[in-house]
């Protein structure tokens, strides 16, 4: 996958085109290394080149050098916005996006298969991976360091400890 969801336009900010985003990255200040996103509209992705950030409680508001007026921002609500893989740069060890997670096969320390990755959650205090099993509930395994044994993006694989009583939840 060349492209990465970073964020959502959610609404207009003001009357010169600016809009308010919620973010989906570690970090706002991702946005102040993208040069440009593309939103994903229904039959295209537009670029919008990045001009100015201002940072709002939870989300930021940026102005694009694409979308000049509050009738041209209001087209864009709604819009998924990607970046190039390469522009975000290099992860931290141990850090993953969750588009390479989902999908991965999880096995427990005796090397059976739990189940594969189907979504990530953020508590606030960590992530959850979200196990879908086919003939079971979902296994909703903590990212510490007490049950992920090894994460292997290449090969997507993950191998995981399961610690008393997580797979009766």
């Amino acid at each position: 996958m060349n492209r990465l969801e970073v964020g959502k336009i959610i609404n207009t900010h003001g009357l010169k085109g600016e809009v308010k985003i919620v973010t989906w990255t570690d970090s706002p200040d991702v946005f102040e290394d993208l040069e440009y996103v593309f939103a994903k509209r229904k039959k295209e992705d537009i670029k919008l080149t990045v001009k100015n950030i201002k940072y709002q409680k939870n989300n930021i508001i940026v102005k694009f050098a694409e979308i000049d007026s509050i009738d041209e921002a209001q087209t864009f609500k709604n819009s998924i916005l990607t970046a190039d893989r390469d522009m975000l740069g290099e992860l931290p060890e141990g850090v993953y996006y969750i588009a390479d997670l989902i999908g991965c096969e999880v096995f427990d320390e005796n090397n059976n298969k739990l189940g594969e990755i189907s979504d990530v959650f953020n508590t606030g205090a960590k992530d959850i991976y979200a196990v879908s099993r086919p003939q079971n509930k979902d296994l909703l395994i903590p990212v510490i360091d007490e049950t992920i044994i090894n994460v292997d993006i290449k090969n997507k694989r993950i191998d995981v400890k399961l610690i008393e009583g997580l797979d009766e939840l």
